[in-house]
């Protein structure tokens, strides 16, 4: 099967301390990958790398074949762990903004969601919560048509009961050609939904493969490794 992603041999580091060690991983396409460590493992890095936001000391990354551009921006949905969307707006100028901007963003897809999490287009992000905010961010990454989408801490700032219907949202509303990577320290809550999982800790990957057999060979959840590893 194809790869969409590929680390080659990445290390990075901020001043002196090393934050990827020699990182050498390949996501395949049409599938749903848990990227999965503690806060300080190195996931958002790793991340931010795939989207050009940093660019590595040694080794390759490439998205479709190609090193993290302009041309990478068109084919990857980036979901970062902050809003970073204008207090001022209201969602509706937010939605137009997005229309014109990506030539992939699916209008009718954004409305359909905007109802079922019963958001106000007319509401200023400046009176919401930040869970709502978090909402309007996401329906905008999944409004896209992309090849690849990248969830940093998708479910993190909302409540546990928010969380399977935020989960729900996602996975009706992502292309099933496409691979979607979501990044979260919420093992659980994501375990039942991944085909793949990468397993990071002090900028290395410790463990990485196919969910049901890793859980065969292990004889235990991908949460219980998870616990047993980081010892949380």
């Amino acid at each position: 099967m194809e790869n969409v992603v590929k680390f080659k041999d990445v290390h990075k580091s901020y001043s002196k301390k090393e934050v990827l060690k020699g990182v050498n991983v390949a996501i395949q396409k049409g599938k749903i990958v848990g990227l999965l460590g503690p806060n300080g493992s190195g996931k958002s890095t790793m991340i931010k790398l795939m989207n050009g936001l940093l660019q590595p000391d040694k080794g390759e990354i490439e998205i479709n074949g190609m090193k993290p551009s302009k041309e990478t921006k068109k084919i990857v949905s980036y979901l970062p762990e902050r809003t970073y969307l204008n207090d001022w707006m209201k969602v509706k100028d937010i939605l137009e903004f997005f229309n014109d901007f990506y030539e992939d963003f699916n209008m009718q897809k954004a409305n359909k969601m905007m109802e079922n999490l019963k958001i106000d287009k007319n509401e200023k992000l400046k009176t919401m919560s930040k869970g709502t905010k978090e909402k309007v961010q996401l329906i905008l990454v999944m409004s896209r048509e992309a090849d690849l989408y990248i969830l940093d801490e998708p479910i993190g700032g909302v409540d546990p009961a928010a969380r399977s219907y935020i989960l729900k949202t996602i996975l009706t509303n992502y292309n099933e050609n496409s691979t979607l990577l979501i990044a979260t320290h919420l093992i659980s809550e994501i375990e039942n939904i991944c085909d793949d999982i990468l397993f990071i800790s002090n900028g290395e990957i410790v463990l990485q493969g196919s969910v049901d057999e890793i859980r065969e060979e292990k004889g235990k959840s991908i949460d219980a490794l998870f616990r047993e590893e980081f010892k949380c």
